[in-house]
This record gives structure tokens, C-alpha cells and sequence, in this order.
């Protein structure tokens, strides 16, 4: 299933360039790919190779568990199946597990590793060796000692690596000439794993076994691999920071032979990605002379206007100028089409001349659909837009894609059936305890629990846009799409009904304007799955009248913004407005006061969305624009 990539606009030309020169800023040579399916091909086309040329003995291959290897083992199976290879002669090692953990328990790495690849394949039970989390406390140092010397001199070793650089579990602070150990698992760690434990943290393991780093570093030969853009500043720490404890993955860059395979959301902060001009010949296409531009100025701290010829010499864009022509004129052009995507008429402003306006006057009022994964992603992630919209008289609609339920605690759900009791609507309260006493870790919820969970969103999105004057009986579209409803954190493949569902509220609506989820953090996330729901709904429907005059917007969610070479329109929010859109977060009051997801970042969603539109008004104003309170901003897909 191919994954959702932004359109190429120009960038750096690597036709020509040499090796040494692609990869001038990197300490580990990285591969970058479109997305994780193409990149998982290649390294399974290299473990492939490796275990085919191998000669005498078993091929010894060490593999990681986690998001970040499925397709990967995707590929491996599919190969396998068609004849292409056999694992018969090799002995697989799994790098770590949690501790104490039994092997049939469904959220060790021993059952993800069986599931996802070794049930799969020829391997021989002799030959699986995966460290053992039953071992008791008296003789688990002695038992972590023989596994290390079993694990040291892998033929090849593939890893995926962690929000913080982690490999394996070896966290921040760990040595260099660490073994293979039990280590005591960071909050943080716990947090990010505690999706495995239906969000959890109770019940996440404070211990785990891990091959160390002088382990890893006696393997012949390693991959490293990243997914997402969650692990855009990890990549660049281990590919172009220092060797640091700080960064475990950065110890790595000690190896005689190895390799990082990332897609182009994890590589979006290497160099050669945000100013490739330092790397060579480029393709000047306008949004990419407007990305060189705002990165000067970034670098430089000066607004465009006032960039000089030497600001555009001295760092390394006078390609730019001998292709482009005057310094001045660049900046000029580049302050106009920065300043045109600035709209407070997100719909389109009536009987204006729109030749310079990121949205055209007509249709007018225009008919809307925002698609917001789960039932808040719309007032956090774009809520003055859509305020904007209402007000100025669009026919909008919002379409809730998913349930949200997993999202809301049980103490929650609790607090709600107590109110409806001491209001004399029902007594329902001792029932509901003892479903939410009946919960099992690494099971899915019971469905009557999800179903009272589903609820509470449900009414929480409802009044939401009731409070800013959207009909919420008429214009407000819960779909439900079937693939997440699994009760737990992993959700089920997209499939043709959630796409039929889509559709189906499409044809119904014929919008001029369709809002989505530009979020790529997460190539397994929600947004994700959502995003590209809508998008092969939109592919099946390309020969629809309506569609010729639909055009698509992208958002960004809480965490991260569009870089400004990007944007195609830029809504201002005045201070009132903050507050509307800040109003309509509270809503949902059972994501209010918790920080129901993993990281670091302890903001509500209220504040992480009021930082990041201020930031990106912060940095229009340092560019030479207007200053405005808050801008959310959007890309044009089509």
C-alpha cells in the first residue's frame, strides 16, 4: 500500500553528483527514499543478496521489533513466498525484550517477532534466538553474558532507531562498550511504549534486556532505518550530529560498514534536504527560490527585503543569482509571493479581484468538507480557519473519520456515568466499573466500553462547533471508518469500506473545498490512514463534474507546522479569534488537563496549537510581513 508524499518542487539535481559529494555532510552514508514501502524493497533486496552470497555456516542476522521494521518483514514474507529466498540456513537474533516477560505474552518483542516474520518464513526452531524474559533475577546477568557472546560477530545487523536515538534499549547515557545487559527503561522510554499497553504506563515494563552498543558494533555490517517525520531530529543527530551518549545510535558512526535507509519525512532535517544548495546544482523552480530565501533570512536574521548580495555570496546561493538574475529583484519577488498567500478569506472573498488571492471569489459561498482524523483534530489543528469559514457564510461540513475512543480514560468514562446518576438518568455507574475492572492488558477494550468512550467524543465534537454556530445535527459527520476499531492502540489495514464511507459523504456534499490531515509523523498513525482514505476516495472518484472544481487543502496538527517554502495560504487569527478557537478546544474536556500520547511535550493541545500558529506569525513579522497574533497555515495539494 503506497504511502502519501507531498509533490516534488524543485531541489537538489543528484544526477551527476558523485557519492562523496551526496553525502558531504553525512558521517553515515544515508539512503533517502519516497516513503518506507520503497525503502523496506531495497533492504530486503540487500539481506537477500547477503544471505544467497554467503559461504560456510549459518548466516547470522540480528533484527529489531517495533513500528519501524513491519514492512520491512512485509517484504521479507512476500519474497519468501515467491521463491526468492530461503532463511533455512540462517539464524535470526532479536536485539532486545522486555523484562520480565513471558514469551507468549502478545506485547513482548519474542510474539511480535513470531507474528510479524519469523511464522512466516523457513526458519529453523534451532535457529530462532530471542532473549528469554522469564529468566530469573539470580541468573539473569550470567544468562545476559551467554547471549552476548551467541549475538556477537553478526553477519548483518538491520535496526530501526528511537524518537531519541535509542537503539535496541539502549537509552541516553548509555557506554560505549556496553554488553548485552538489563537496563532500566526511561519515562520516557515507557511513555513511548506504553502503546503497546493500550496507552498504559502502569502497566508498561520498568526493565528490559538489550544488546549493547560494543555488541552492535561487532556485527560485519549494519542498517539503520527510520520512518516519519518523529524522527526527522533523531536521524539528524546520528547522521550529521556528534558522538554523543546523549544520541546511543551516534556511537554507530564508528562503524566500518554502515548504512541508513530513511524515507524523505525522517531525512527532512539532514542538509542536503533543508539547504541543498550547500550540496550542489539545484532545480529553481519559485517555491524552491522561496525556500533559499526564507532559509537566509533564517540564517542571515534579516527580513527579505533587506538581503544583500553578499548574504546570497557568502552562503553558498550564488547558483541562485546567476540563474535568477539581481539580488534585489529575487527579494522583491520572493516578499510578493510570500505576502500573497496571506488571506483572511479562507473561502474566497465575494466580487474581489482574486489574480493575487490563494483562493478564488467563486463559487460563492463555497460548500466544505474538513476531515479530521479524530474528533479534535479539527478546532486544534485548524479551528480559526474554520471558524473563519462558518462566519463568513460557507455551507461547511466536518468529518469526524474516527470514534476517537481509545483515547478516552476509564476515570473518564467513570466521572460521566457518575453525573448522569446524580442528574436521575441512570444508575449505570457499579456496571460500568466492573467492565472497566475487566479490562486485560494487550487485549482489546471491551466493545460496550468502547462504545460509551465513542460517545463522549461524540458529544464533545458536537459541542464544539455548536460553539462557534455550526449546525451539529446537520453538519457535523461521525464515519467511523471501520479500521480503527480494533479496541486497542494497533489498528487494522484501510480497507475498500472505509473508502466506500468517504465516498458515500462526497457525493452527498460535492465540496469546492476539501481540508485534510497533512500529518506524516507517524507512518502507521491515525492521520495517516485517514489521510490517504480520503485521497483514494478522490482517485475513485476523479471522473465526478464536482471534482474538476474541488480543490484540496492540507493542515498540520498540533506538533508541527509547515515550513513556510511550502505554503500556499497563510489565515491570519486576530486575539478574539485565538480565544474562539482556544473555546472550542475546551470542548473536549475528556483531552483536557492530560496528555494522552507519548514524548516529551507536556502542552495540552490548547497551548501546542496557540505556540506553534504564533511561532509561524512570529516568523512572517521577521520576514518583513504584517504582525498578526496567529496564522494557520495550509498546503495546496490540487
Amino acid at each position: 500500500m503506497k504511502h502519501f508524499t507531498l509533490p516534488k518542487d524543485g531541489g537538489l539535481i543528484e544526477k551527476d553528483l558523485t557519492s562523496d559529494i551526496l553525502h558531504s555532510y553525512e558521517k553515515i552514508p544515508t539512503e533517502i527514499y519516497e516513503d518506507q514501502e520503497d525503502a523496506s524493497k531495497k533492504i530486503a533486496d540487500i539481506i537477500i543478496s547477503a544471505i544467497k552470497g554467503h559461504k560456510g555456516g549459518s548466516f547470522k542476522l540480528g533484527l529489531t521489533t517495533g513500528t519501524t521494521p513491519v514492512s520491512l518483514y512485509r517484504e521479507l514474507t512476500s519474497k519468501y513466498h515467491e521463491g526468492a529466498v530461503s532463511f533455512a540456513n540462517v539464524e535470526v537474533f532479536s536485539i532486545d525484550e522486555y523484562y520480565p516477560a513471558g514469551k507468549g505474552e502478545a506485547q513482548s518483542r519474542n510474539h511480535r517477532l513470531h507474528e510479524e516474520f519469523i511464522n512466516n518464513v523457513d526458519l529453523k526452531k534451532e535457529n530462532i534466538h530471542i532473549p528469554d524474559g522469564t529468566v530469573s533475577k539470580d541468573n539473569i546477568a550470567a544468562y545476559c553474558a551467554g547471549y552476548d557472546k551467541a549475538i556477537s560477530g553478526l553477519d548483518l545487523l538491520v535496526i530501526g532507531v528511537g524518537e531519541q536515538g535509542q537503539i535496541g534499549f539502549n537509552e541516553a547515557g548509555s557506554s560505549e562498550k556496553s554488553r548485552t545487559r538489563t537496563v532500566l527503561l526511561s519515562y520516557k522510554s515507557r511513555k513511548a511504549q506504553s502503546r503497546n499497553f493500550n496507552g498504559n504506563i502502569a502497566d508498561t515494563p520498568k526493565t528490559a534486556i538489550t544488546i549493547g552498543i560494543a555488541t552492535m558494533m561487532s556485527a560485519r555490517k549494519i542498517i539503520l532505518m527510520a520512518w516519519g517525520e518523529d524522527k526527522a531530529n533523531a536521524v539528524k543527530q546520528i547522521v550529521e550530529g556528534p558522538v554523543t551518549p546523549d544520541c546511543p545510535a551516534s556511537f554507530l558512526q564508528k562503524h566500518e560498514n554502515i548504512s541508513f535507509y530513511a524515507d524523505e519525512n525522517s531525512a527532512s532535517l539532514l542538509t542536503r534536504i533543508v539547504a541543498p544548495w550547500l550540496v550542489g546544482p539545484c532545480d529553481w523552480t519559485p517555491k524552491f527560490i522561496r525556500k533559499a530565501v526564507v532559509w537566509l533570512c533564517e540564517t542571515v536574521h534579516k527580513p527579505i527585503l533587506k538581503l544583500t548580495h553578499q548574504d546570497y555570496i557568502q552562503h553558498s546561493l550564488g547558483e541562485l543569482l546567476e540563474q535568477k538574475g539581481a539580488y534585489d529583484k529575487i527579494n522583491i519577488d520572493v516578499f510578493n509571493d510570500l505576502q500573497h498567500t496571506i488571506t483572511g478569506w479562507p473561502g474566497g472573498k465575494p466580487n474581489a479581484d482574486d489574480s493575487t488571492r490563494p483562493v478564488s471569489s467563486s463559487p460563492f459561498p463555497k460548500r466544505v468538507v474538513i476531515f479530521s482524523p479524530h474528533p479534535d483534530d479539527d478546532v486544534i489543528s485548524m479551528g480559526g480557519t474554520f471558524i473563519r469559514l462558518v462566519e463568513q457564510g460557507h455551507d461547511v461540513h466536518v468529518a469526524y473519520e474516527t470514534s476517537g475512543n481509545v483515547a478516552v480514560h476509564d476515570d473518564v468514562v467513570l466521572q460521566h456515568m457518575d453525573t448522569a446518576h446524580e442528574l436521575g438518568f441512570a444508575d449505570k455507574f457499579d456496571e460500568v466499573k466492573a467492565i472497566v475492572g475487566s479490562k486485560k492488558p494487550g487485549e482489546p477494550e471491551p466493545r460496550a466500553l468502547l462504545d460509551i468512550k465513542a460517545a463522549i467524543r461524540r458529544a464533545e465534537a458536537r459541542s464544539a462547533v455548536r460553539s462557534f454556530g455550526l449546525n451539529e445535527n446537520t453538519n457535523a459527520h461521525f464515519l467511523n471508518l471501520p479500521f480503527y476499531e480494533t479496541g486497542g492502540i494497533k489498528k487494522g489495514q484501510r480497507t475498500q469500506k472505509d473508502i466506500d464511507i468517504i465516498i458515500d459523504l462526497l457525493n452527498k456534499v460535492k465540496p469546492h473545498q476539501i481540508y485534510l490531515a497533512g500529518d506524516l509523523a507517524d507512518p502507521h498513525g491515525t492521520h495517516r490512514v485517514c489521510t490517504e482514505a480520503v485521497l483514494a476516495a478522490l482517485e475513485q472518484l476523479k471522473n465526478e463534474n464536482w471534482l474538476k472544481e474541488c480543490h484540496v487543502w492540507l493542515y498540520r496538527g498540533a506538533w508541527m507546522e509547515w515550513e513556510l517554502g511550502k505554503v500556499d495560504m497563510a489565515v491570519p487569527l486576530s486575539p478574539d479569534e485565538l480565544i474562539k478557537k482556544r473555546h472550542a478546544i475546551y470542548r473536549h474536556v475528556s483531552q483536557k488537563d492530560i496528555v494522552p500520547f507519548p514524548g516529551d511535550d507536556s502542552r495540552e493541545f490548547w497551548q501546542r496549537a496557540e505556540d506553534r500558529t504564533q511561532n509561524t506569525a512570529r516568523l512572517y513579522n521577521e520576514l518583513g510581513m504584517a504582525e498578526y497574533q496567529a496564522i494557520e497555515v495550509f498546503v495546496k495539494l490540487f
